[in-house]
């Protein structure tokens, strides 16, 4: 035992005395010459290190800087800039002059990808063939080698030429490659803009034996979450994998296999991006779930109408307003791009309504959005919104023209917050026209036309068929109703044709039928102030009891019916006194004008003429 431990420590000043002499014997600042030298020839880029460098022997024989910087051939700020760097070294190639770095580490460094830190070829330069051999060091004493890149606590500033910058913190990098440029990453960092927060962490491998004309990544895994002001309380998370592919030449940026999920809602597809002045998006996904329910935020003014939204219980934190972001009109980022999209949805859920079957065709022409189709199933129905929204000038427009067939009007009403208890198989066809895509600028400045049918409806609140017979009963002892209790009013059949004109909804040719009623009417609805003002023509054709006689005419005849007022406190007025009265006109009218036929020869006969003018 006594043997084995003066063995070890033999064996351990020896180490120490190796490492001592080492570090006594070779400089470090030896290599920084060489080192600027092969960064510059191998990529082009300019290293520069300030202040000496000096060894570092435990844990781990490194070389440690002051300041660093990596700038791109041309670019006028940094690429990449660190107050410290710290270089592992192998320790054997050391002894045979070779300077082997097994692993660079940055703490707090700032990485900038803006059009500043690009590099730029000066103007008139000559370009040459393209370096297919590999660089052959000049100076044979040493070889350089890196194996792998740590970055820690870092900052991430990237920007697109004209688009606002975006700042990704807490960045963590942990890069490993091999000798044929293959590398696998592990990166993490944050991103905080417009009071959001995104967390990301990723692994991914990258070949770059190709580039910069080609690169390749094959992202495994993707975590990634999302909160802030403007979305779901619990914030939106997800995890992802993809296949991304760089084309230097082409600018082109393509993507496949991507398999994506955010909260409950689940994403595959492919695509590809042409990067350019304008650039030019193909897009094709397909999701098997689209919840926009747990993806948006629970905003109380987007779907609920102008008179409740005086009565929210809980604010919502709302996106912050910037001011230069307010000068700008509606849509504008439809300018900046070209863009081919088919979206294919299995199932869609969005303000309580379930949709499955969805399709969307969409073309975007810098500005100019033009929906081919864009279709889905609910429930027993269908409904189809192909349209356009142009974006190109100042002022948007957009025009659409639904086809809706058996749709439930009852749901829609619901999910939009109408105060209407109205159900039935609701079909519509229409052009409609705007400036603004969503539920509220549809309410007070869309216009347009479409007709309206409905099969099976019913209304509740007011019984039509009950107000008629009631008000008789109570102005003619002659005739009196089956009793009903059902307070609604239903329909086997409406149809009306509709014209919107901003907030103002008229409703003409109203005709509607069932087994117990009849009526035609006209009215007008106001979307914004939610309260209406319709006139019918109600006929009862059953539901009679007493005078057959009085009962016949009253099948024939229409009682005018006027419903006004608020939504959810509607007031009618009917005029059956009018009608009976002149029932009773009619009928003394008959039987006089029958008396006077048969005695055209009496002398009273003419009076009784002039008596019929009269009434």
């Amino acid at each position: 035992m006594r043997r084995l431990l003066t063995t070890l420590m033999i064996l351990l000043v020896v180490l120490v005395a190796g490492l001592s002499a080492l570090v006594m014997l070779v400089n470090p600042n030896d290599f920084r010459a060489y080192m600027v030298r092969e960064v510059e020839a191998r990529s082009g880029y300019q290293l520069k290190l300030d202040g000496p460098l000096r060894w570092h022997v435990w844990p781990q024989l490194s070389i440690l800087s002051g300041r660093m910087s990596l700038t791109a051939p041309g670019a006028t700020d940094a690429l990449v800039s660190a107050d410290n760097m710290r270089l592992d070294v192998a320790l054997w190639p050391l002894l045979s002059h070779q300077l082997q770095v097994q692993q660079v580490m940055l703490k707090g460094a700032v990485i900038q990808l803006t059009p500043q830190s690009e590099a730029r070829r000066p103007e008139n330069a000559p370009v040459g063939p393209r370096d297919t051999v590999p660089h052959q060091d000049t100076d044979p004493r040493w070889s350089f080698d890196i194996a792998r890149l740590k970055v820690a606590d870092s900052l991430l500033v990237f920007q697109h030429e004209g688009d606002e910058q975006v700042t990704v913190r807490n960045i963590n990098i942990d890069m490993e490659q091999n000798d044929k440029r293959q590398a696998s990453i592990e990166l993490s960092g944050r991103i905080t803009r417009d009071q959001r927060d995104l967390t990301l962490a990723m692994s991914a491998s990258l070949d770059r034996s190709d580039y910069p004309q080609r690169l390749t990544a094959d992202i495994s895994q993707l975590g990634w979450q999302l909160r802030g002001a403007g979305l779901p309380q619990d914030g939106i998370s997800g995890q992802a994998s993809l296949q991304a592919l760089w084309q230097e030449p082409v600018k082109k940026l393509s993507f496949s296999n991507l398999a994506l999920t955010a909260n409950d809602s689940a994403l595959k597809g492919e695509g590809s991006v042409v990067l350019g002045d304008t650039p030019r998006w193909m897009l094709d996904l397909r999701f098997d779930k689209l919840n926009l329910e747990n993806l948006l935020a629970s905003d109380a003014a987007a779907g609920t109408t102008p008179a409740q939204k005086g009565q929210q219980a809980m604010p919502v934190r709302a996106r912050p307003v910037i001011s230069a972001e307010a000068e700008h009109d509606d849509y504008q980022m439809l300018r900046g791009f070209i863009a081919d999209a088919r979206l294919q949805a299995n199932s869609v859920r969005w303000r309580g309504l379930d949709f499955t079957q969805v399709n969307a065709v969409m073309k975007n022409n810098a500005g100019l959005l033009e929906i081919g189709t864009l279709d889905g199933v609910l429930g027993n129905g269908r409904l189809s919104f192909p349209g356009k929204l142009d974006a190109r000038s100042a002022q948007p427009s957009a025009a659409f023209r639904p086809a809706i067939d058996n749709i439930e009007i009852g749901s829609v009403l619901k999910a939009f917050n109408y105060p209407i208890a109205l159900t039935g198989a609701f079909s519509l066809r229409g052009d409609f026209a705007g400036d603004r895509i969503d539920a509220e600028a549809f309410r007070d400045g869309w216009r347009g036309e479409a007709t309206i049918e409905m099969a099976n409806s019913r209304m509740e609140g007011l019984n039509f068929q009950q107000l008629v017979q009631q008000a008789v009963e109570r102005s003619s002892s002659n005739v009196s109703a089956q009793q009903n209790y059902d307070n609604a009013t239903s329909l086997a059949s409406f149809s009306a044709s509709a014209r919107l004109n901003n907030g103002q909804l008229r409703l003409d040719q109203m005709k509607g039928e069932s087994a117990m009623l009849a009526l035609e009417g006209n009215g007008l609805l106001d979307l914004v102030k939610e309260q209406c003002d319709t006139r019918f023509n109600v006929r009862v054709t059953d539901g009679w009891k007493g005078d057959s006689d009085l009962i016949a005419r009253l099948k024939k005849t229409a009682v005018p019916l006027r419903v006004y007022g608020p939504w959810q406190q509607l007031s009618y007025s009917l005029e059956v006194d009018q009608v009976l009265r002149k029932q009773l006109q009619d009928e003394a009218k008959r039987r006089l004008n029958e008396w006077a036929d048969r005695h055209k020869n009496n002398e009273k006969s003419k009076d009784v003429k002039e008596l019929i003018d009269k009434l």
